[in-house]
């Protein structure tokens, strides 16, 4: 599906038609040129891509999708070097089933090519070392320490690219900081911390020492990147039978907006280092225009991209 764009609502992340109507990449960097106009226009330096920005690209029953990015290697290169000089910081972050650490070698081996192929797409765009392809380690599948040592026994398997665009993120339920902090002590691979998560699933941990360690976890030359997200705790609409009924909010889900204070916390407990700041909203532009307006307002700095 298309990103809502809440400020700009005719914007479009990638071409989400179906594959009998021939979607190509191409489509896609028109509607990122838009985008790239866009957040110029607003000042946003930071964009996550869609996952799907190359259709198809790695379906295993669709080869004749398999060589967008060949194709498309001038315009890539073209809109890539743009969003460099506008100093747009481009990442990508594959879906949920994206998995290195598999018991079925079948959906380890797509992970690795979905991984391969997002890497090759921000290497045909030029993009500096900042920008990330980010993945979660995945399911535990009954013991822990058995995946996390799959995920680490698998990272050698992708691509020279792969291995040096892949970071990793915590998640609400299985693997918390700590967790991703031993996987890259084994293969150096750099932790972005969310702060949504870690309270969901903080293990040892506070806020401030979990952010920290995972801001350590990055390169000197590269800034770190964390992700941030207020939960939604408005009540929600749940079908039961032919009704719709008014349910208990999920701490796990997004907000619309960005909570202020909270993000001012976040910032004070993360320490003096310097970070880029992902915000996961629902209401995406129009949030970070809010919490911009907000931080304001509370004689914050705003300097938030």
């Amino acid at each position: 599906m298309p990103s809502r764009w809440f400020a700009a609502p005719d914007l479009k992340s990638n071409d989400a038609r179906r594959w009998q109507t021939g979607p190509h990449l191409s489509v896609s960097i028109q509607y990122l040129r838009a985008i790239l106009e866009y957040l110029e226009e607003i000042d946003v330096r930071m964009y996550r891509m869609s996952s799907d920005f190359v259709p198809y690209a790695t379906h295993p029953e669709m080869p004749q999708f398999h060589g967008q990015i060949r194709e498309c290697a001038g315009e890539l290169s073209e809109v890539g070097r743009w969003a460099g000089e506008l100093g747009i910081r481009l990442s990508l972050h594959p879906s949920q089933f994206v998995l290195l650490n598999a018991l079925d070698p079948a959906i380890t081996s797509q992970g690795i090519a979905d991984v391969n192929a997002q890497a090759e797409l921000l290497d045909a765009m030029e993009q500096g070392s900042e920008s990330v392809v980010v993945i979660h380690l995945g399911g535990a599948y009954g013991d822990k320490a058995a995946a996390i040592h799959r995920f680490v026994a698998n990272f050698p398997r992708l691509g020279g690219a792969g291995r040096r665009r892949l970071v990793i993120e915590n998640d609400e339920k299985i693997y918390s900081v700590a967790d991703c902090l031993r996987v890259h002590e084994a293969t150096g691979v750099p932790v972005i911390f969310d702060h949504q998560h870690h309270l969901l699933n903080p293990g040892s941990l506070s806020v401030g020492e979990a952010a920290q360690a995972a801001l350590r976890t990055w390169p000197a030359e590269v800034v770190p990147k964390v992700h941030f997200s207020s939960p939604k705790l408005d009540s929600r609409q749940v079908k039961r039978g032919k009704k719709e009924v008014a349910a208990p909010p999920l701490l796990s889900q997004h907000a619309d907006y960005i909570h202020p204070w909270e993000f001012a916390g976040f910032l004070q407990e993360a320490g003096e280092s310097v970070f880029d700041v992902m915000l996961e909203a629902k209401m995406k532009d129009a949030a970070l225009l809010k919490l911009r307006a907000d931080l304001r307002r509370m004689g914050l700095p705003e300097e938030i991209e």
